[in-house]
């Protein structure tokens, strides 16, 4: 599945911003099953300093600095992504998660150390029993890794309703967790803190998902978002990502912008400035198969 990626960032400002600082993390990732032919990252105003390279999760990351007064801020990227199907792992066969978790114990195997990290608390989820007994649920003794993993999967999008005027980016989980709302970050985090609270790796993933229209109904330009799911790695096959928002496994329809602990590693775009008072953001995503 060929796709043709628009993500449109427009920040407009009450006064002027005499400098700003931002980072653009707007670059599909080449992963096994994922080719980004090309990236064409537009600026205005053109920033006076301008410097690409990848941070510690191996995305690619934009940095710019706009030097010169100014009221308003767009940031436009286009990417053509080549995005083809994967074989999926048969959960059955997965190794019981007791086992896989106890692997990632002291002292943890040199080839164990990279997914390893995705095990400890990261700045948007934190361990906890709460979160433990949650997904506790989907992992009884014995049971698969991914046989229970798909189970959380369902359970979350079963249990939990998307609203998105529930929940911002510093809700609490916890609050996530009683209220039983909230967006795909929140559900991504929720997977991710259950995972990681009973000993298993779990990393976020952003990126974007093939939306349809209503039957009958023209898509509408700029109506996509966004989107984030989870992902657990399993001894043997590697990272396996799962979608508790759409209870899936990904495949052609989703595109990965971005690996990180949480949503805090894999922002699209942040920034700091001086000046500019109260501020309106906009954006806008359009994904279009070609």
């Amino acid at each position: 599945m060929t796709y043709l990626i628009r993500h449109r960032t427009v920040y407009e400002y009450v006064e002027p911003v005499s400098v700003s600082h931002h980072s653009a993390r707007l670059q599909p990732r080449a992963v096994d099953t994922q080719q980004c032919e090309r990236t064409m990252l537009d600026i205005n105003p053109a920033p006076a300093v301008r410097t690409e390279r990848m941070d510690y999760f191996g995305n690619h990351v934009c940095f710019f600095s706009i030097q010169g007064q100014h009221s308003r801020l767009e940031i436009t990227a286009e990417s053509r992504v080549i995005v083809s199907p994967w074989l999926k792992p048969e959960p059955s066969r997965t190794p019981p998660w007791e086992t896989v978790a106890a692997r990632f114990r002291d002292p943890v195997a040199r080839a164990l150390l990279e997914p390893c990290q995705y095990v400890f608390d990261s700045p948007l989820v934190r361990r906890s029993p709460a979160l433990a007994r949650f997904a506790g649920e989907s992992f009884p003794a014995g049971r698969p890794l991914l046989e229970a993993v798909l189970d959380l999967n369902g359970r979350i999008h079963r249990e939990f309703r998307f609203d998105a005027k529930a929940t911002t980016v510093s809700t609490p989980l916890e609050q996530v967790l009683e209220k039983r709302h909230g967006v795909c970050q929140d559900f991504a985090h929720l997977a991710i803190g259950g995972l990681r609270s009973l000993g298993l790796p779990a990393r976020y993933v952003s990126g974007y998902l093939r939306t349809r229209p209503p039957e009958g109904k023209e898509r509408l330009i700029g109506a996509d978002y966004s989107h984030a799911w989870a992902s657990v790695f399993c001894p043997g096959f590697g990272w396996v990502d799962f979608d508790p928002t759409n209870n899936l496994v990904p495949d052609v329809e989703h595109i990965v912008m971005a690996y990180g602990r949480d949503f805090s590693d894999v922002s699209p775009v942040t920034g700091v400035i001086l000046g500019g008072g109260e501020h309106q953001v906009r954006v806008g995503v359009d994904v279009d198969v070609v």
